[in-house]
């Protein structure tokens, strides 16, 4: 399991973090130099990147421990400035992997386009044309991008929508067209969208209808990822709880953000706090991601919590995590981003579906770390704990003040702003 190289990896400096991520082989020579270099994004890049660029932008880069996800080892990176996040996700995923770790399950790669088309004289008969043209529209959408097609991908299927109008809103009807495309490697933003432009004209013939736009949808429900673990009680006993009441307890805060939205709404948030922080760091589109997957959350109607967790027969603990997750593995920064290119050498994934098990792995890990603490503990030990050292910064704290404003802070009562600065004042005198 965990490396030796890599025990009490949070008290190590920087420089001592990527060593150790060398020795325990994780990182080669080139690796290694190019993040003692730092993973900086050259100006020539990023302004060819985006509209009006200035400068960039830093997030702090790390990396958290102990997944063992499908029997296999990873050290996950994250880019986020969130204290606690990446101690979470490293906790959860240390304790799950004692209990065999995450097993997961990958849905096909298939990525959905969609036409709206307004005034079609009859809906109902337009679905019906859709559907005995399926192979026609399959045929004119695959011809707008040959190359995916050569790849041995491409438009798959067809299906429709029938969206009523809302005379109380004054919304009018809308005829929607899916188009259901495999992209293989790619997130497939820009081929969908070529395909969708190109079948336009075919579909407006067929319907008599008026295309008003066609472009993907980031709600990928044919590209579904479920992540699951079964923890024995006896691992979960936590200060005066024991193993069984840890277990009861994380059962019922689930129930409660089934149950209630303000609930869920923060319970996502805590699972999208990882999730977002290593899609972000692989160089994928983590707005696509995080709006699916909160999109995901209602499809039954209520805004539930993505996550599961329940009672086994012989008493373990069962959790589950599923949400959309349309990701590339090439294509857009992945290809050029310096941290994006590292945090593919450091997780050495092969395909989109085994950064698809990474990724929802990770959602699972930090909704447990949560969890837990919440109903035992109190989630404002860790989390304040590692926010001193934020604090510290705040107030003006510099190199060896750091450590010793933060050791300070977890001591006081009131862990603020102007405690620190007061602290930091005193110690400057001292």
């Amino acid at each position: 399991m965990e490396s030796k190289h890599l025990q009490k990896f949070y008290d190590k400096t920087p420089a001592e973090r990527i060593t150790a991520l060398k020795s325990a082989g994780i990182l080669d020579e080139e690796a290694t130099a190019n993040l003692q270099a730092g993973l900086r994004l050259p100006q020539e890049i990023a302004d060819n990147m985006i509209e009006n660029q200035l400068s960039t932008y830093d997030l702090p880069y790390g990396v958290a421990l102990n997944f063992l996800i499908d029997g296999k080892e990873y050290a996950v990176p994250m880019a986020i400035e969130e204290p606690s996040v990446i101690a979470a996700a490293s906790a959860g995923a240390k304790l799950i992997a004692k209990a065999g770790g995450f097993r997961t399950t990958i849905q096909e790669r298939i990525m959905i386009g969609q036409v709206a088309l307004k005034n079609v004289p009859d809906s109902v008969a337009a679905e019906q044309l859709i559907l005995s043209h399926q192979e026609e529209i399959l045929k004119v959408a695959n011809a707008a991008h040959p190359s995916i097609v050569k790849r041995g991908g491409g438009a798959r299927r067809v299906s429709a929508r029938i969206l009523l109008a809302d005379d109380v809103e004054g919304i009018p009807s809308f005829f929607v067209v899916h188009l259901h495309v495999e992209t293989l490697e790619a997130m497939g933003a820009n081929i969908i969208n070529t395909m969708m432009e190109g079948v336009i004209p075919y579909l407006e013939s067929l319907t008599g209808g008026e295309a008003l736009m066609g472009i993907l949808t980031n709600y990928a429900t044919d590209c579904l990822a479920t992540a699951e673990c079964r923890i024995p009680a006896a691992l979960l006993t936590k200060g005066v709880y024991s193993g069984e009441e840890v277990r009861d307890r994380l059962i019922e805060a689930y129930q409660f953000a089934y149950v209630d939205p303000y609930r869920a709404v923060t319970n996502n948030k805590g699972i999208m706090n990882g999730i977002d922080a290593i899609v972000l760091a692989s160089g994928n589109d983590w707005r696509a991601i995080s709006a699916g997957a909160h999109a995901y959350a209602s499809h039954s109607g209520q805004y539930r919590s993505l996550t599961t967790w329940k009672k086994a027969e012989n008493g373990d603990l069962l959790g589950s995590l599923t949400l959309p997750l349309p990701i590339g593995a090439v294509g857009g920064s992945i290809n050029f981003h310096p941290a994006a290119k590292m945090t593919k050498e450091i997780l050495g994934y092969q395909s989109a579906a085994e950064l698809e098990s990474i990724i929802v792995s990770v959602g699972l890990a930090q909704n447990f770390s949560a969890i837990k603490a919440l109903v035992t503990e109190g989630i404002q030990k860790g989390h304040m704990g590692l926010h001193s050292r934020s604090l510290a910064i705040s107030a003006g704290a510099t190199g060896d003040e750091i450590e010793q404003l933060s050791a300070r802070l977890k001591a006081e009562k009131n862990m603020n702003l102007a405690t620190a600065q007061d602290l930091l004042e005193r110690i400057r005198k001292s």
